[in-house]
C-alpha cells in the first residue's frame, strides 16, 4: 500500500512514495473551464422532464519539464428532452503531477488513470453543483473506471499500427 505524506501550508504538496523508490507528487488542482448552457429556458421548465443524458470524457496530458506534467480532466453532460436540449455543461480540470523514478510506460499510465482518479471527485462536484444551479435535477457522474479504459485505447492503438503495417506492406 502507498504511503502518503502531506504538506500542509501556502505549497500544500501530497507525496505518494510508490515501490522502487519512485515519487508521484500531487502539486495542485485547479478548474480550468465550467460552463453551463440550458438553450430551451424557460420553455424546458414547462415541459415534463424525461431527459437523455451523453457523457463525453475527454484527458489530456502535458509535459511541463523537470518532472512535471498536466493531466487534464475533461467531462461534458448534454441533456435532451425529446428533441429539445434540456442543457449542456463542461467542467475541465487539470493538476500538475510531480513523477519521479518511473519507466517511460508505468508513468503514462499513472498519467492516464491515477492522475485523473485524482481528479474525478472534483469534477463530479463540479458538475453535479453547476447543473443543480441551473434549475435541473442535480447529475451524480457514476464512477469511471480509468484503467479500463487506458487499456481500450492501448488495445486500440495497437489495432490502428497493425492496420497501418498491412496498409504499407
Amino acid at each position: 500500500m502507498a504511503e502518503q505524506d502531506q504538506n500542509i501550508g501556502n505549497n500544500s504538496e501530497q507525496k505518494v512514495d510508490t515501490p522502487e523508490g519512485a515519487q508521484l507528487q500531487i502539486q495542485t488542482v485547479y478548474a480550468k473551464d465550467v460552463s453551463f448552457e440550458a438553450p430551451n429556458s424557460p420553455e424546458i421548465f414547462l415541459e415534463q422532464y424525461k431527459p437523455s443524458i451523453d457523457v463525453n470524457l475527454n484527458n489530456k496530458v502535458k509535459d511541463l519539464d523537470n518532472n512535471s506534467y498536466e493531466v487534464e480532466l475533461q467531462v461534458t453532460i448534454t441533456a435532451k428532452n425529446g428533441e429539445k436540449t434540456a442543457y449542456i455543461t463542461e467542467v475541465k480540470y487539470g493538476g500538475v503531477f510531480g513523477i519521479k523514478g518511473l519507466e517511460d510506460e508505468v508513468r503514462n499510465r499513472m498519467l492516464r488513470t491515477f492522475c485523473c482518479e485524482q481528479l474525478l471527485p472534483y469534477v463530479r462536484e463540479a458538475i453535479s453543483e453547476t447543473i443543480a444551479r441551473g434549475g435541473f435535477p442535480r447529475f451524480t457522474l457514476q464512477p469511471i473506471n480509468f484503467n479500463a479504459l487506458y487499456e481500450q485505447a492501448m488495445q486500440q492503438a495497437q489495432q490502428q499500427q497493425a492496420g497501418q503495417g498491412e496498409a504499407n506492406a
